[in-house]
């Protein structure tokens, strides 16, 4: 599996874009883009990127959740590649809704889909059993202080997430993380149950 990190439009309030591909660009690998941002920013890099012959740069998109600085790029790709888009809500522009636990070819990995309701009702993050790597969009994992207010959901996220194991993550926002993820996980757990944490709606 290969993971392109895209790069974000300075000038725009928006979030990080993966490409996810296949170590070598087979045609059964299922070319995939996580995140759209904001507008078309990444296509012109996509355009630069080696995706395979015969095969379409982006086969599916995939949104970690519906908040505009992640979809409302998506009619640009979708205009460019015509792909299929994926994601939790069926509300626009999501053609095809997933459920927790589906497993989606990204690449040449599977990806479990995990629900992560907190930031989100629709919150999604994709993990990669083999190469213990997560997308986790804007799933907050690290809370290093007591204090705040938290959903029961949001505690149920965070415990799903620390059984699995995780190398490497690669967030919506900011640069990816790698190490011990789930001692942070465990770590952001200790300190939301010391929070305040109200009941899911």
């Amino acid at each position: 599996m290969k993971i392109v990190c895209l790069k974000v439009n300075m000038a725009q309030y928006s979030c990080n874009s993966y490409l996810i591909l296949g170590a070598w660009n087979r045609l059964e690998d299922v070319n995939t883009l996580v995140d759209a941002g904001v507008d078309g920013y990444v296509l012109d890099e996509i355009a630069g990127l080696s995706t395979g012959v015969g095969k379409k740069p982006v086969e599916q998109l995939i949104l970690t959740h519906g908040h505009f600085d992640h979809c409302a790029g998506t009619k640009f790709i979708k205009k460019k590649h015509s792909c299929l888009t994926l994601g939790f809500s069926s509300q626009r522009p999501v053609d095809q809704v997933v459920h927790e636990g589906q497993i989606l070819r990204c690449g040449d990995q599977d990806f479990e889909v995990i629900h992560t309701p907190g930031h989100s009702g629709d919150s999604i993050c994709l993990y990669c059993e083999a190469e213990a790597t997560l997308f986790s969009g804007d799933t907050q994992l690290s809370v290093k202080t007591p204090g705040g207010c938290y959903t029961e959901e949001f505690v149920q996220s965070l415990e799903k997430l620390g059984r699995r194991r995780i190398a490497v993550v690669y967030p919506g926002h900011g640069l990816p993380l790698r190490g011990d993820v789930r001692a942070m996980i465990n770590e952001t757990l200790r300190n939301v149950h010391q929070s305040q944490i109200n009941p899911s709606q």
